[in-house]
């Protein structure tokens, strides 16, 4: 053990209870370095490509104008109670119109206000899993599964996502499932699409297909199954009612195969500091619904009590009036416009200078494969350059930088890689 890694694992008073726990989080850490050179040098100076939010061509945080002006005719009575721990009424019927819009799929449905698109994932491992199981998600993934499942005693296998010419690897995924299954009495599945976090990539019609007849024939063995589908970037992958047409063939799943939509807020309405989502089931019973919506608020219950109130409210208060969630939805297509315009001018500009990346459609994130991240993520420090260094490769956000700085750096990388 080096001493590097000693250090990282010595504890004081605090129980190690088989967690590595680093002394500061590794995206976090990179982007404070990023923002200390952007106050010494000046913003046109540096590229933070690091953050998980989106931010307009001059480094400010997005605000959907719509949103915050609900969120200022709000009296106190309107945020300042607690929120039922499943949420209000109100919102659990608007997150599921938000979530499904009009390809709302046949079955028992309940929804359960969570912490953003992260209490989701907690709830779902903590009620699907047991305690030592693994949790089935693809190889390029959003390194906190590996904490969130962590703390609760579980951890993260992976299946290769994708095949050599750049499709969804179905077979790899039939045969870690089939693995995972032969061993474990249930199995939480966790796929993260449309605009999938750090690829970029969005499961096809046909992938969808491919992947639900895996689970149907995993299912034969009578084992219980979740599918998670992390959906937090649905609304800025392009069209809002095109990349929710897979939702219906989730009616095909068999009883033993519970589909579960996680939906944030954050992401949607620009409320990343509200911190609210929700866990959304599609039952074939009504005993299966009803015995989700029990776990699910006892686990809430156990973990954070109640999600705040305010951004319930003010959700409810958009679906509830027409004119206003269709100026929500105009102001978020302008935002979405200008995503989608950086992550093709980023692609355009890779495949001019040779820069491979992992297979894109669109949202936040593009990633770049590479033999050594964390060197490579170094050595473009040195360049006022910040990403993120994964398992894999890097992660571009390009949410979070210009169209004009999307387009001159895949150059950049590409020079530092020196091939």
């Amino acid at each position: 053990m080096s001493d590097k890694e000693k250090s990282m694992s010595e504890y004081i008073l605090a129980r190690e209870n088989g967690r590595n726990i680093p002394r500061e989080d590794k995206i976090f850490g990179i982007s404070n370095r990023a923002k200390a050179a952007i106050a010494l040098k000046g913003k046109d100076k540096v590229i933070n490509a690091t953050i998980g939010a989106l931010l307009d061509d001059d480094g400010e945080l997005v605000v959907l104008e719509s949103v915050d002006r609900v969120y200022r005719e709000l009296a106190p009575k309107d945020y300042a109670e607690y929120a039922p721990i499943g949420g209000i009424k109100a919102f659990r019927e608007a997150v599921q119109k938000a979530a499904f819009g009009s390809h709302a799929p046949k079955g028992y449905i309940e929804a359960v206000a969570t912490p953003g698109g992260t209490g989701s994932l907690r709830n779902v491992i903590s009620n699907y899993s047991g305690i030592g199981d693994a949790i089935l998600t693809s190889d390029w993934h959003w390194a906190p599964y590996n904490t969130i499942a962590g703390e609760i005693g579980r951890h993260i296998a992976t299946f290769e996502f994708f095949t050599e010419d750049g499709r969804f690897n179905v077979g790899a995924f039939r045969e870690k499932s089939a693995e995972l299954l032969a061993v474990q009495e249930s199995l939480v599945v966790i796929i993260n699409t449309p605009a999938h976090n750090p690829t970029g990539y969005s499961l096809t019609l046909e992938d969808w297909d491919m992947l639900i007849d895996a689970l149907c024939e995993e299912a034969k063995r009578g084992k219980a199954i979740a599918l998670l589908i992390d959906a937090a970037y649905i609304d800025f992958a392009g069209d809002e009612e095109k990349y929710r047409r897979f939702l219906p063939k989730l009616e095909r799943l068999p009883e033993n195969v519970l589909p579960v939509m996680a939906y944030s807020l954050s992401k949607t309405f620009a409320l990343y500091g509200a911190r609210c989502g929700a866990m959304i089931c599609i039952a074939k019973t009504p005993e299966i619904a009803e015995e989700f919506k029990r776990v699910s608020e006892y686990s809430s219950r156990g973990s954070w009590s109640n999600s705040t109130r305010i951004a319930q409210v003010i959700m409810s208060r958009i679906f509830d009036r027409p004119e206003l969630l269709k100026r929500v939805s105009e102001e978020r297509r302008k935002y979405r416009d200008m995503l989608i315009a950086r992550g093709e001018a980023f692609s355009k500009a890779a495949k001019e200078v040779g820069l491979e990346i992992v297979p894109y459609d669109a949202g936040f994130f593009i990633s770049i494969p590479c033999d050594d991240p964390e060197a490579l993520s170094r050595e473009l420090e040195k360049e006022d350059v910040f990403l993120v260094p994964l398992a894999k490769g890097l992660r571009v956000s390009v949410a979070s930088i210009s169209e004009k700085k999307c387009r001159i750096l895949p150059g950049m990388i590409k020079k530092v890689m020196g091939n």
